[in-house]
């Protein structure tokens, strides 16, 4: 009896006919796993990742920070009015940070110097290495980081001078709970009891130090209205407030920043493992047009086909996305180990549901979209069609596409924006993505007219190779895409790397000086130069007055803006944020420009007048003639704009934003600071200890040491991006193979028919080779300008570092991505080079 043909096959017997063809160990599906597992276990092990670094960053805020609120200040201790207002809030913990030098013996390391009062740390615990809870050193010793007491030599017990003091090694440091919010350190770290750099003759007029002063709130007070009040009641005191809340802000825009371009790398991957899914689809479904053609013939609907391969294709994504899903969470303890000393991150699994169900929603969206096509097409056409579908192809109808295809797009578009910190990055990856794929749709569109209309060769293997590119059912347009996206992959990658390698080897090394010295005492300058000559004549030394201040208020002189009436920081003026480095000079300071107005006199005495460095003024809108006030010490300080300049920050130098006439602030208690900059091959440990016993109250900061933890970090960053990128690559071979996986029903009958004709294997293999080589060659160019574009995107606009590529290395990656390419292309194609063909013809 034959079913109304308006009754639709019930659920349960499309899935027993599914299930027949999935019991073979997905069989025909597997490259539709396979792209599923990259796309979702990568999006998965870094959202779980991103989402535990961010988790522990706010619920480690008041550990992160030492306490709810930290007030920082420059070369001062606070008033005691203002200490009474701290103290109004809750329990205050006072300390500093200055760079300093420590010696032992012949040995001396330039180190961070970290006092602390007996309050600290209010929060979290303090411990050695050897497990002992401890908080500030009792009297006559210091904690040690391990870096330390390697450099000077020294182990538990010992002693060593800080200044003119000697103390004793009291334990090694092991955890320490504020670490974080310290920021990068220019040497290991030392912790001692708060009066000790004063009585080491550290602390002096002038000196370059910074107070930390934490609060524990006694109340439920919010940071943010507390640090507006303080700021209110002192608003020269050049105060800088951080928060529970943002504990870290340099880990928090890293992270922040960092998972943003992974998931963008992640959703690459997804997008190319997409095209393999729907070359695989395709594929699958080719090779079972003769059943879904039987099943039409006995009466199935389109709705029936529908539900029973939906049914399989559903089944095989669940499995793909569910295996991705797994592995994104056993590989993320391994990301966590290799991170663990950049960033606060649990070690061991990390579940983040949000994260897991945002990945798999990315997977099973890109299955939809493009398994829906192939898919649509089975459903659609009669039998006989697809019966003869592989001499007459099937055209395409996108009217039933509409709903699965565009709504997929745009929940994954909803998906990609929602929640994300960047949402105008995410936009514009999407754009991007969306314009690469139809660049190489008509770049495969263009090839395809192009190989029909061309003369057609003389060698007989080159005519074929040349109609393969165009004939009916030529897979022309999938290949491109793969071949594309494969190759843009590989020179993204060596971009990436060469310029990562550049920054880190090449062009910081030989800018940099040999040291920084800090806080020489103005009346021993030419002591300090002479020391410096004796023990090496050519060394270079320029030294500057230093001094620290907070830009308050700019503008017209009589309408001028003050910094904490501002909502929102402009931007570009990152030099409103905090305190930051000022001093005077005579003339233009070395790598300095004037690109407008005019520099002043020597000796001059007029109005105090100010340079400024031109990014500045131009993030500002200021006016030459315009006013700058700062504060100084806890006074405010204006002075009048003379000229705007250029500034070579590459120098690593002495670089200000902002350089005063002398009468304008060289009244106010300072110390200068110098380079020095000693020949190739010179050996820099003489000169580090006679620096140390001639100016014990000085900092050296060894710069060689400082640009070794540097590049340890950028070489962390660097192999994060490439071991992301990767799985871009990998899903880039699986649409190649997926590509060729698609063509090969219809490769199997012209092989068939050349074998037939009299054609060798060996000239099969190299009509292969022909076809993909010339699609190969057309798309390397293309390949260069795309994966170049991308990779100065990463580079230049994402992680702000210099563009430059090693252009021989990318040339030869490229070269070595076509060999790789052509090599997964002629291995796919040798099971149709081993058709016997009585077998396949009567298979055809």
């Amino acid at each position: 009896m034959t079913r109304p043909a308006s009754t639709a096959l019930p659920w349960a017997a499309a899935w027993g006919i599914a299930r027949r063809d999935l019991h073979r160990r997905f069989r025909g599906l597997r490259l539709l796993l396979v792209c599923l597992f990259l796309g979702v276990g990568a999006l998965a092990a870094i959202g779980s990742l991103t989402g535990a670094i961010e988790g522990e960053l706010r619920s480690r805020g008041k550990e992160i920070l030492g306490g709810d609120l930290e007030i920082g200040l420059w070369q001062r201790a606070p008033t005691l009015n203002e200490l009474m207002v701290m103290n109004g809030y809750g329990v205050v913990s006072g300390g500093l940070r200055m760079q300093a030098t420590a010696s032992a013996g012949d040995l001396a390391a330039p180190i961070e110097l970290k006092a602390v009062d007996i309050e600290w740390p209010m929060f979290g615990t303090f411990t050695l290495n050897d497990g002992t809870k401890v908080g500030a050193p009792p009297e006559g010793q210091a904690w040690l980081a391990e870096g330390a007491a390697e450099r000077l030599g020294i182990k538990r017990g010992d002693s060593f001078r800080l200044g003119t003091l000697t103390l004793k090694v009291g334990g090694i440091i092991g955890e320490e709970p504020d670490r974080l919010s310290e920021g990068f350190a220019l040497g290991p770290t030392v912790i001692v009891a708060l009066d000790v750099p004063a009585r080491a003759g550290l602390i002096a007029p002038g000196a370059m130090y910074q107070g930390k002063y934490r609060i524990a709130f006694d109340r439920a007070y919010d940071p943010e209205s507390v640090s507006k009040k303080i700021e209110e009641l002192f608003p020269s005191a050049g105060f800088e407030f951080r928060t529970s809340d943002n504990a870290s802000p340099g880990a928090d825009r890293f992270v922040s920043r960092m998972g943003q371009f992974l998931v963008l790398v992640g959703l690459a991957a997804l997008v190319i493992a997409g095209i393999g899914i729907g070359g695989g689809v395709s594929s699958y479904l080719q090779a079972r047009r003769t059943s879904i053609a039987t099943l039409k013939i006995l009466g199935a609907t389109s709705r029936d086909i529908a539900r029973i391969y939906t049914l399989q294709l559903g089944a095989s994504a669940l499995a793909g996305a569910a295996a991705g899903l797994v592995a994104g969470i056993a590989i993320t303890p391994l990301l966590s180990w290799a991170l663990g000393s950049l960033l606060p991150v649990r070690t061991g699994l990390v579940l983040d549901p949000a994260a897991l169900a945002r990945a798999a929603g990315f997977g099973l969206l890109v299955a939809l979209i493009f398994a829906a096509p192939p898919l649509d097409k089975a459903r659609r056409f009669p039998a006989m069609a697809l019966m003869r579908e592989r001499v007459a192809p099937l055209s395409r109808q996108w009217r039933g596409l509409l709903m699965p295809v565009g709504g997929g797009l745009a929940a994954i578009i909803a998906l990609a924006l929602v929640g994300t910190p960047q949402p105008s990055l995410s936009a514009m990856f999407m754009g991007g993505a969306a314009v690469l794929l139809a660049i190489l749709a008509l770049l495969g569109w263009a090839i395809r007219r192009a190989a029909e209309r061309a003369p057609r060769p003389r060698n007989p293997l080159l005519r074929n190779a040349l109609a393969n590119l165009h004939r009916p059912g030529a897979q022309t347009g999938a290949l491109v895409t793969a071949l594309g996206f494969g190759l843009s992959a590989f020179v993204l990658l060596a971009g990436v790397q060469t310029s990562l390698d550049a920054n880190i080897q090449r062009s910081v090394p030989q800018m940099a000086p040999d040291y920084f010295v800090l806080d020489i005492p103005r009346d021993r300058i030419a002591e300090f130069e002479a020391l410096v000559r004796k023990e090496s004549p050519k060394a270079e030394i320029r030294s500057v007055p230093t001094l620290r201040g907070k830009i308050l208020a700019y503008g017209s002189k009589d309408k001028m803006i003050r910094v904490a009436d501002l909502e929102e920081i402009p931007e570009g003026a990152w030099p409103l944020r905090g305190e930051r480095g000022l001093t005077y000079s005579d003339g233009v300071p070395d790598g300095n420009t004037v690109t407008k107005g005019i520099w002043w006199p020597g000796n001059y005495a007029g109005e105090p007048l100010v340079s400024i460095d031109e990014e500045l003024a131009t993030a500002l809108d200021l006016k030459i003639g315009d006013s700058i006030t700062v504060g100084l010490l806890g006074v405010e300080r204006s002075a009048r704009i003379a000229s705007f300049r250029r500034i070579d920050w590459d120098s690593l130098g002495f670089n200000y934003v902002l350089v005063f006439s002398p009468n304008a602030i060289a009244d106010a208690p300072h110390n200068l600071a110098a380079t020095i900059d000693l020949p190739d091959g010179s050996a820099t440990g003489p000169l580090l200890r006679q620096m140390v016993r001639a100016f014990p109250s000085s900092s050296v900061i060894e710069v060689g040491q400082v640009l070794s933890e540097a590049r340890a970090i950028l070489s962390q960053v660097g192999a994060a991006i490439l071991a992301a990128a990767s799985v871009a690559v990998l899903a880039g071979l699986a649409v190649l193979l997926g590509a060729i996986a698609a063509a090969r029903a219809s490769r199997m009958y012209d092989n068939v028919i050349l074998r037939v004709l009299g054609a060798s294997r060996r000239q099969l293999l190299l009509l292969q080779l022909a076809e993909y080589g010339l699609l190969a060659l057309v798309l390397a160019g293309v390949a260069l300008v795309l994966g170049s574009g991308l990779a100065w995107l990463v580079i230049v606009q994402l992680f702000e570092f210099d563009w430059l590529p090693d252009w021989p290395r990318v040339l030869a990656v490229l070269g070595a991505g076509l060999a790789l390419v052509l090599g997964f292309a002629l291995g796919g194609s040798l099971p149709l080079l081993r058709a016997r063909p009585a077998q396949a013809l009567r298979e055809l």
